[in-house]
Formats: structure tokens, sequence, C-alpha cells
């Protein structure tokens, strides 16, 4: 069976300013076709089982197809850049192979909880019959959690952070894990006696996600006693944001020569600094975009990390799907994180990465 799907026009919400050892056996030429993705099935996914609460390696294939045309409603903190981009596409085309509906919506930024709290009650007066949730605040979202539990329409958290046991399925990296292997790549990049002077740059305070983040790059630099935390600056994780903070410590910590945060830190920072002449500055991103994998290429930062977010998003689906259908589901599946830099890239299987370059935005998958 095929599926309709509704696209926005070709030049919304394109990746132009885009926006976390590789696993054995996902590795496949950097470069991948559209046609080539396509074509590339993404499972059985090699990931974590932590739905115990020890994680255990594990490989993820899902259902052939949904028993029905289920209606899936899908929240997003934003589409600002190509991270939710590839979460979204993940959705979309698992969507289509399942045969069900999905309809997304965005809030437009992490500072817009209440548009979120707003969408998810659309969602559930839509009738949905399952929701799949970005959250922009676990905390903040919990009563509506409770509300759909009790309606019984399962909710899937993917690819940001929940408290425990929030929901009864969801897909996230263990975000101190994927801030730590930034970290340690860039301890394994320094030369000995290199001072490292570091200004971190984590993303917006409250989202659980980037103080996890910044808790385990700081816990691997520690290991070396040259490398030193001169600030921690929260905000916002779009470029203009990111710019202002980075043009501040730029003035304020004259020491600085590391940078390390989001990635739309690191897209800011790239012509912060080269308009500084500060050509010793090192950036380093938390996580992936295509903007990353772009100014790796070019040499202009050390590394990114990868959580795999095309294959979150697919995987989201099927364990709604499961869920609707009271079959057995890996409640809680997480992503290897994997440190990417010059070395590694060439192993990356772009096709759980990033959504390809031609791919537009779909907002609403119709089942046939």
């Amino acid at each position: 069976m095929t599926s309709c799907v509704s696209r926005l026009p070709a030049n919304r919400f394109r990746p132009i300013r885009s926006t976390l050892g590789i696993v054995a056996g996902l590795a496949i030429a950097a470069a991948i076709t559209p046609a080539a993705a396509a074509e590339t099935p993404w499972f059985p996914m090699k990931l974590y089982d932590a739905s115990s609460g020890t994680p255990k390696p594990a490989e993820y294939t899902p259902l052939p197809k949904a028993e029905k045309p289920y209606k899936l409603c899908v929240l997003f903190p934003h589409m600002k850049d190509s991270f939710w981009v590839a979460v979204a596409y993940g959705i979309v085309k698992q969507a289509e192979a399942m045969n069900v509906n999905m309809t997304l919506y965005e809030a437009g930024g992490y500072e817009n909880l209440p548009k979120q709290l707003s969408q998810f009650d659309d969602c559930m007066a839509s009738g949905a019959d399952a929701i799949i949730v970005g959250a922009i605040s676990g905390a903040g979202l919990s009563k509506k959690f409770e509300e759909a539990k009790a309606k019984g329409v399962p909710v899937v958290g993917v690819a940001n952070p929940l408290p425990p046991n929030a929901l009864p399925a969801a897909i996230y990296v263990d975000f101190v894990a994927m801030g730590a292997v930034t970290g340690e790549g860039l301890l394994a990049q320094a030369k000995p006696g290199d001072k490292l002077n570091i200004v971190t740059f984590p993303g917006p305070a409250g989202s659980g996600w980037a103080e996890s983040f910044n808790e385990g790059f700081k816990k691997a630099v520690a290991k070396n006693p040259n490398a030193k935390i001169l600030a921690e600056k929260f905000g916002d994780s779009g470029v203009a944001v990111q710019l202002q903070l980075i043009q501040d410590a730029l003035q304020a910590y004259p020491g600085m020569n590391v940078i390390w945060g989001t990635a739309p830190t690191a897209e800011a920072a790239i012509g912060a600094v080269a308009e500084s002449g500060r050509n010793d500055m090192k950036i380093m991103s938390s996580y992936e975009n295509q903007a990353m994998l772009d100014a790796l290429n070019r040499g202009d930062i050390l590394a990114f990390a990868t959580q795999y977010p095309v294959g979150e998003g697919a995987v989201s689906v099927d364990q709604a799907v499961r869920l609707i259908e009271k079959k057995p589901v890996m409640s809680f599946a997480q992503p290897l994180a994997s440190a990417v830099d010059k070395t590694t890239v060439p192993k990356l299987q772009m096709d759980l990465v990033l959504a390809p370059g031609s791919w537009t935005p779909v907002y609403s998958v119709k089942a046939k």
C-alpha cells in the first residue's frame, strides 16, 4: 500500500541553518544519494534496550505493517534545523511504510512550551490513536502525559529526554554519555601540554538535554588537568541567539580557545571566530546536522556527536503502533552515541543521520 503526503513549498523550513567507536555493522559510504537512501533499509538498527534500567546491546526491527491506518499525532519543539528535519524524515518514511496517518506540529522553539501544551490538546481533540512527542520539557508536559494515559492514548517520547518512566515507550540517547564522547574526542586531539580554556554553550536551560550534554562533557574533560571550563552559557538553540552568546564570550574571555556547544553554536562560531582572527580556536559540536557534516569536511570544526535521528524517528513510529495494537514493545530504546571526526566520518551510516538533501519537510501522511 502507498501513502499520500502533504508537503510545504520547497523553500520552507529547508535546513539552510542546520541544528548529537561508530557502531559495528553500521558502515556505508558517507555520501549517499536520495535514491540510495530510499532503497537502504534502516533496520535492523543497533541500539541499547534500556527497558529494564540496564542498557543492553540490541537490534531493532519494526513490524512490517500496521493492522489499521491509525492516526498518529507528532509534536516537535521546532523545525528550524536539519536535526529535527532528520527525525521528521524517519517518522514520515516509517509512517508510509506501515500505512498509517500522521500529522506533525512544531512549536517554533524551546521557549514555546505553552504552544506545545496547546498542540498536545489539539492532538487529543483530533482523536489521535497515539502521540509522538519531542518534548520541550518532559516535566512541563507531565500533566498532559497523565491526561493521555487516563484516556487510553499511548504517548511515545522521541529524541528529547523525559523523567524516568514518564511514558510507556521512548527513544532517546544517553545525553550524559553523548556529551562525554565529545569531551573525550577533544582530549584525544589535544597535544601534550596544550592548555584548553573552554566556554560551553550547552543549549536552552531547562530542556534537560542541554544540562546533560554539559554534564557529560565536563566530566570527560576534567580528566585533563590542563582543561579548564571558563564559563557555561545557556541559551536557545538558534543561530542568532548563539552568535550573540559567542560574541559576548569572545569579549569577556580573551583566553578562551575552545568553543563547545550545540550545532547552531558551532555554526555561529565559525564566522565569529574568523571575523575575530582567532585562528587558534577549536570548535566542537555536541550533536549532528548537515551544517556540522559540511563544517567537519571543510576542517572548520574538530568533531560532532551523533545519535542517529532518522533512526530515532522511525523507531518511534513502530513503538506507537505496537502500543496501539498492544504488542510487545521496547519501552526504552537508546541509540549508541558516537563521536564523528574526519577519520570516522566515512563509516557513518548517513541514512540514519540526515534526511536526503533534496527532501522537503513533510507535515502529514495520509494512509491508503
